[in-house]
């Protein structure tokens, strides 16, 4: 997996009923783009995450 800054994860919900969520990548902390990410959830809380199989890397779309 690879993202860059700006890029959107979508965290698949797991269990019946658990909703998807989505994450805005603020830094990448691993090499070439990979994992480890800082990212912040729409409620505003931040944590540093490696992404398991369930996520997606949704690129920034830019305006040129």
């Amino acid at each position: 997996m690879q993202a860059s800054v700006g890029d959107r994860l979508l965290i698949h919900g797991r269990i019946v009923g658990q909703h998807d969520r989505t994450a805005e990548v603020i830094e990448v902390l691993g090499a070439n783009g990979g994992p480890p990410y800082r990212v912040r959830f729409e409620d505003g809380h931040e944590t540093v995450m490696s992404p398991g199989p369930d996520t997606v890397v949704r690129p920034f779309a830019t305006n040129d």
